[in-house]
């Protein structure tokens, strides 16, 4: 089985944010081509935190999928270490300014990618990557499910999750019908000085939509989410949230004409919750911090 693609100049860069926020979820990435498109996958090591952009075939300038016989029904099973993949795109802004077009290619026939980029003054920079034959992830998760739904422009939850350090591991993010709240503690430390906190809250009129049936008070990690904003940003795309209860996953979606995304994240479950009424130091948590499994092979 083979797939070709060929990405215009202008949409490399957000192929190459796409894997900047996977990469900030797992190790590894899933290639996955079908024929509604390539689809882009990665999960963390605990399987709390699941990544998925899928590009559809009107993403590409061309897209194909080929099996060398018409009655298989053989996939494509590829998983690329994300260090061999990743240094390709790291400077997107360089990428934008100098790459006029992307070939990419996956065999089954060779269990390699190879991707080649098509710059001006005519150079040519050609990456043969092996990969790893690996069944594609599935995630375990319906929207539709969910109780509580909002939507809101990318730039107003990045404005919001810019006030918390890099360094912050978890936020919890709680709902009421009066209000949104994102919240956050710095663990350890007694004194006063040693323990940030810092609260935020909008309220549901802010929001492109707000549904709820149910009072949430959820945490979860943080870092692998702003990839997905950063992403969502650059293309100015409205970012979907749907959420539960403590302890069932949440999940940060957008999409438009060409392509769709998901991060899934575990959040804390009741057990391991606390009382996030006071800006006081918080009991240790369990170590390791009990999250719900999202994904599995």
């Amino acid at each position: 089985v083979t797939m070709n693609c060929v990405i215009e100049g202008y949409s490399v860069k957000a192929l190459g944010k796409a894997i900047h926020a996977l990469s900030r979820i797992g190790n590894e990435l899933w290639l996955d081509p079908m024929v509604k498109g390539l689809a882009l996958r990665s999960v963390n090591s605990s399987h709390s935190a699941y990544g998925c952009f899928l590009f559809s075939p009107m993403f590409f300038q061309q897209y194909s999928l080929e099996s060398a016989s018409k009655q298989s029904s053989d996939t494509i099973k590829c998983k690329l270490v994300m260090k061999s993949v990743l240094p390709l795109f790291r400077c997107l802004t360089s990428i934008e300014r100098s790459v006029e077009r992307c070939h990419m290619s996956v065999s089954t026939a060779t269990d390699r990618v190879i991707i080649q980029f098509f710059c001006r003054h005519g150079i040519i920079k050609t990456h043969n990557i092996h990969f790893q034959e690996s069944e594609a992830l599935q995630a375990v998760f319906d929207s539709h499910l969910c109780p509580n739904v909002l939507k809101a422009p990318a730039r107003l939850l990045t404005d919001m999750v810019v006030h918390f350090p890099l360094f912050q591991e978890e936020i919890t993010l709680s709902i009421t019908p009066m209000k949104v709240t994102l919240r956050n503690y710095q663990q350890g430390g007694k004194g006063p000085m040693k323990t940030t906190f810092t609260e935020m809250s909008l309220h549901p009129n802010e929001f492109d939509y707000f549904q709820m049936g149910l009072d949430s008070d959820i945490t979860f990690c943080l870092k692998e989410l702003r990839g997905m904003l950063s992403f969502a940003e650059s293309r100015s795309l409205p970012v979907s949230v749907y959420l539960n209860a403590a302890g069932k996953p949440v999940c940060f979606s957008v999409e438009d004409m060409v392509l769709e995304a998901t991060v899934l994240l575990a959040t804390v479950t009741n057990s391991d919750s606390r009382d996030h009424s006071q800006p006081t130091e918080p009991p240790t948590p369990k170590t390791p911090r009990e999250h719900t499994v999202i994904a599995k092979l």
